[in-house]
């Protein structure tokens, strides 16, 4: 028969039927207690000398406890006194970083010939160590009305959609601390855009605003969890800002930190959402957490605070509550992207230019309904506005000046820059862009004003004259007269030389004339061709010269 630990109440009973004089064996049998039992209270009694007229309270019954129940100390067994030897080795073994598992200790010690059960262990280390011993908790006291609020995601299982297909189904559950009033929005996605989707459903579910939101550390909200300095979400906190509440993240794995919602997670999971046949649809599922919040969640007499949540809500709390804005927020979306050699980022399927010196990093964009903005730290080093998927924002500016044309397909630039080089030269454009596709000549459009800035804007004129003179159009000829010109010079300054530039035509001027040449000339011609026949006899038949 198992020990069983008789109460105050029943050493008082005992105490008041001895002093009207019944016998053990009856106090045992209208008790219903042991009669050996009885016999050692009675026989208490009679040593601390209680009788008629003592003063019997609290300290006195719990003297004759104690003299009754208290039992011996117990020799602590074989396993627990080899255990205690080791001690020290074993509080090492848990300290350091990562901790051995309880597993892991036992074999360490069998193999030191301690053979100690894994319950022996488990019970040694709690007890004399400490280890994973809950620690005692300190109920903190619900905050001011309208001061704040707990939020938390929460899965409730796999549903199908309107095509069959599973998805997981979470919930936000937003939880006001004081009132324990709550909403629930159902959502396939932990994203900010949710979360910021619910929390203003949630805000007009209220019909207000709470000063403090106490949540978890999602990266959908926080992106770098600390103690002391969380570093939040940008989105999330511009949507704070806009909202007027102050964003408090609980710590990492401390769900003491917000068990006001954490306890309502199961609860929302248990009523809810098991056993119930819920809409496909997103929207009406959503309709029907709300009516559940209202009509079931909020009309409920609460656990802790015994009391209907809806009806404290408006009583006490939503007096306290800031008002809700009257325009819906639109949701900015901040993203990172790196520039690219082209001078364009990529943002949610659009292409935006940015300047030069950019090229390469790595920024963070902001986009909205109507503008992007780009940033490079906290500085802010482009505005466009906002495109659709496929589309581009481009700004000249953002080019160096010598690619903007082409890469805008700018005729109109080009012919303005070969204008400023001379008239043949924009002459020569005029022609070589005119076409009905003007942007598949740029490119020797380009090459030629490249020509001018290498050879001299006043050589590429004269050429271009030259070119159009015989119709000729093409920017690739020009060059390689240009280089061979180049060439030929470049020989006769290594000779000391002047050599003149070679001409169109090898042929004699005098081919070209259109009146006949005098008798001077001609006698002049005809002496020069004989001196030139007998110097080549001369040379054939004597071999020498005369």
């Amino acid at each position: 028969m198992s020990y069983r630990e008789i109460s105050m109440l029943e050493i008082k009973e005992v105490l008041r039927r001895r002093e009207a004089g019944a016998s053990v064996r009856r106090i045992a049998r209208e008790m219903g207690m042991d009669r050996k039992t009885v016999g050692r209270y009675v026989e208490a009694i009679a040593a601390a000398g209680i009788g008629d007229g003592t003063e019997v309270d609290d300290a006195v019954l719990a003297s004759l406890a104690q003299a009754v129940q208290g039992r011996p100390a117990v020799e602590p067994s074989s396993a627990w006194q080899e255990l205690s030897s080791q001690r020290e080795r074993i509080a090492g073994w848990l300290s350091q970083t990562p901790p051995l598992v309880l597993t892991r200790v036992q074999e360490l010690l069998w193999r030191e010939g301690v053979q100690a059960s894994y319950t022996t262990l488990r019970r040694f280390v709690e007890r004399e160590l400490g280890h994973r011993r809950r620690e005692a908790t300190v109920r903190l006291p619900d905050p001011p009305p309208g001061e704040e609020a707990q939020v938390d995601f929460g899965l409730m299982g796999r549903i199908p959609d309107e095509t069959g297909r599973l998805h997981k189904l979470h919930v936000l559950v937003v939880t006001l601390s004081c009132s324990r009033y709550q909403f629930v929005w159902p959502t396939y996605r932990q994203t900010t855009e949710e979360l910021c989707a619910g929390l203003e459903a949630a805000w007009r579910f209220f019909d207000g605003v709470v000063r403090r939101v106490v949540l978890d550390n999602a990266s959908s909200m926080v992106v770098r969890a600390s103690p002391t300095e969380p570093e939040l979400n940008r989105t999330f906190r511009e949507y704070a800002d806009a909202r007027g509440f102050i964003v408090d993240p609980a710590r990492v794995r401390s769900p003491k930190d917000k068990a006001r919602v954490e306890n309502q997670v199961p609860y929302v999971r248990e009523r809810w959402f098991a056993g119930e046949s819920l809409p496909l649809d997103l929207r009406a599922m959503r309709r029907h957490a709300e009516e559940w919040c209202r009509d079931v969640a909020g009309a409920r007499v609460h656990g802790t605070t015994r009391q209907v949540p809806a009806e404290a809500y408006l009583r006490d709390e939503k007096p306290h509550m800031a008002p809700v804005p009257s325009e819906p927020y639109e949701l900015p979306l901040w993203t990172t992207a790196k520039v690219h050699p082209d001078h364009h980022l990529q943002v949610q399927k659009a292409l935006y230019s940015v300047p030069t010196r950019y090229i390469g990093r790595t920024v963070q964009v902001r986009s909205d309904g109507k503008l992007v903005r780009v940033y490079l730290g906290h500085e802010l080093i482009k505005l466009h506005p906002r495109k659709g998927p496929g589309e581009r924002s481009t700004d000249p500016s953002d080019f160096p000046p010598h690619k903007a044309p082409y890469a805008l397909r700018d005729v109109d630039s080009l012919l303005r820059r070969s204008k400023e080089q001379g008239e043949a030269i924009f002459a020569f454009c005029q022609r070589l862009l005119g076409g009905a596709l003007p942007w598949i000549k740029l490119r020797q459009a380009q090459g030629l004003m490249r020509l001018c800035e290498r050879y001299g804007a006043a050589r590429v004129n004269a050429l271009c004259a030259r070119a159009l003179s015989f119709d000729v159009i093409d920017v690739p000829r020009i060059e390689r007269m240009l280089k061979e010109s180049r060439r030929v010079e470049e020989d006769g300054e290594k000779r000391g030389q002047l050599i003149p530039l070679p001409g169109r035509f090898a042929r004699d001027p005098q081919t070209y004339a259109t009146r006949s040449m005098t008798d001077e000339v001609k006698k002049k011609e005809s002496e020069t061709n004989e001196t030139a026949t007998e110097s080549r006899v001369c040379a054939e038949e004597k071999g020498v010269c005369p």
